[in-house]
C-alpha cells in the first residue's frame, strides 16, 4: 500500500517525536475498516505532523469505497480526522493534513468522553521527568515514577467510545503492571504485534474498548510474555487475513467537544478566520441598516407619555452624535416594575388595619452602544 503523506513528512526529530514507520503505518491500516453505518471519528493525541492520521484516514475511506462500490457522492463515508500536538512547528504543518488541530498540552485540551471511534496512540516515550532529583528517582524505582506512555493512555482512552478501536504503539518493556492492568481491564481482542521496524522495540496494541472489567490471567499473560521478552512478540504480519477491526460510526445527535483551555494568539485569530461569515463585526451594516424613507415629524412635540410609547413600540432607535462627540447606536425598550405600598390605619376602638397597595409601574429604558472611535468602543451604556 502506498502512503501518500508519510512521503511528504518533514520529520521534526526534536523532543522525542519519532513518527510511525510507513511499513508499520501500512500494516496497521489493513487491520481496520470504516462502520458501513455512518460517519467515523479519529484522534490522535499525539499527531506530530499529522500525516499518519491523514493516511490513515484517506486509505480506509478509499478502501470502504472501492469495497462498496460507492458511485454515488451521498453514499460515500467520510472519517473526520482530529489530532493534538505538542510541538508549535509541526501541529501547524498538521492543520494542512486533518479536519482539526490544537496547538497544546494534552492536560489543557478538552474532549467529550466516549466521542471518538478510532483512537491512535503513538505517544512519546520515557519518564515524565526533568530534573536530576525526579530522575534519580525514576532509575530507582520505576514501578513508582510515572511513565509518558502511561500517563497519555490513562489520559486519552475515556475519549474513546465504547466498541472504540485502540491503536496503541509504544517499545514493548514500557508495558508495566500498571498499564497491561489497564489494558486488560478496558479492551477485548487484544492483540499485540511488534513493528516490522525495530530500531525503537515499539510493539503495535490493538483492541476494542469496553466497559471496566476484570482482567483475564489470558490476557494479562499475553501482555507480559509481550514487555518480558527480548523479541517482545510476534511481527505484525505483512497481510491481515483475519477479521478487521471495526471502526463505529459517530452518533449524529453526538456533539463533539474539542478544544483547549489556553490558546495563543496566531490560533485564535485561525479560529475566527474559520468562522468569519458567523461574526457580528463583518455584518454590522446589514445588521444595523434600516430602509430610508421620508419621516414626518410630530405636529407638536413629544411629552413623555408619547416618549414611553414609541420606546415601549421600540421605535427609538438608531445612530446618535451627542454634542460632546460620543457616537451612539440606540435601542428603545420599556419594562413593568411593581410597586408597593403600605398603609396603616387605627379606628376608634383602637384596632390597627394594613393595606397593601402594588401598582404597575412603566419604567423606559435606552440601551445603547458605544461607537466613539476611541477606548470606549463596543461598551454598553444603559439610559434609564
Amino acid at each position: 500500500m502506498a502512503l501518500m503523506f508519510a512521503r511528504l513528512a518533514r520529520n521534526f526529530v526534536k523532543n522525542g517525536y519519532y513518527p510511525t514507520d510507513e511499513i508499520t503505518l501500512a500494516r496497521i491500516i489493513d487491520m481496520l475498516r470504516l462502520s458501513p453505518q455512518g460517519n467515523c471519528r479519529m484522534l490522535d493525541p499525539c499527531c506530530g505532523e499529522g500525516t499518519a492520521l491523514a493516511d490513515l484516514r484517506k486509505s480506509l475511506v478509499d478502501r470502504h469505497a472501492l469495497d462498496h462500490d460507492t458511485d454515488n457522492e451521498d453514499q460515500v463515508l467520510a472519517a473526520e480526522a482530529f489530532g493534538v500536538e505538542f510541538d508549535k512547528e509541526r501541529a501547524w504543518h498538521a492543520k494542512e493534513l486533518l479536519d482539526r488541530v490544537l496547538h497544546a498540552d494534552i492536560h489543557d485540551v478538552v474532549v467529550k468522553a466516549r466521542s471518538v471511534g478510532l483512537l491512535y496512540l503513538n505517544p512519546p516515550y520515557g519518564f515524565g521527568v526533568s530534573d536530576n532529583a525526579n530522575r534519580r528517582a525514576a532509575e530507582l524505582d520505576h514501578d513508582k515514577a510515572e511513565r509518558l506512555e502511561r500517563t497519555f493512555l490513562k489520559k486519552t482512552v475515556p475519549y474513546l467510545a465504547y466498541g472504540g478501536v485502540l491503536v496503541f504503539i509504544v517499545p514493548h518493556y514500557a508495558l508495566d503492571d500498571d498499564m497491561r492492568g489497564y489494558l486488560a481491564r478496558n479492551f477485548r481482542d487484544l492483540r499485540v504485534y511488534m513493528a516490522p521496524e525495530r530500531a525503537f522495540k515499539q510493539c503495535v496494541i490493538v483492541g476494542v474498548r469496553q466497559r471496566a472489567g476484570r482482567a483475564t490471567k489470558e490476557v494479562l499473560d499475553l501482555l507480559a510474555r509481550a514487555q518480558g521478552s527480548e523479541e517482545g512478540a510476534d511481527t505484525l504480519p505483512e497481510s491481515w487475513n483475519e477479521e478487521r477491526y471495526e471502526i463505529p460510526a459517530i452518533q449524529p445527535d453526538l456533539e463533539f467537544g474539542f478544544h483547549a483551555v489556553r490558546v495563543d494568539a496566531e490560533q485564535l485569530q485561525d479560529e475566527l478566520d474559520k468562522y468569519k461569515p458567523s461574526l457580528l463585526w463583518g455584518h454590522m451594516d446589514s445588521h444595523f441598516n434600516q430602509v430610508k424613507g421620508a419621516c414626518r415629524p410630530p405636529l407638536r412635540d413629544l411629552t413623555q407619555w408619547h416618549l414611553a410609547l414609541a420606546l415601549a413600540a421600540g421605535q427609538v432607535t438608531g445612530k446618535l452624535a451627542s454634542p460632546g462627540g460620543r457616537i451612539f447606536v440606540i435601542k428603545g425598550d420599556t419594562y413593568k416594575r411593581k410597586e408597593r405600598s403600605i398603609t396603616t390605619d387605627v379606628n376608634d376602638k383602637g384596632e390597627v388595619s394594613q393595606t397593601t397597595v402594588m401598582l404597575d409601574r412603566f419604567v423606559p429604558v435606552i440601551n445603547a452602544i458605544e461607537f466613539t472611535p476611541d477606548h470606549r468602543l463596543g461598551q454598553i451604556v444603559k439610559i434609564a
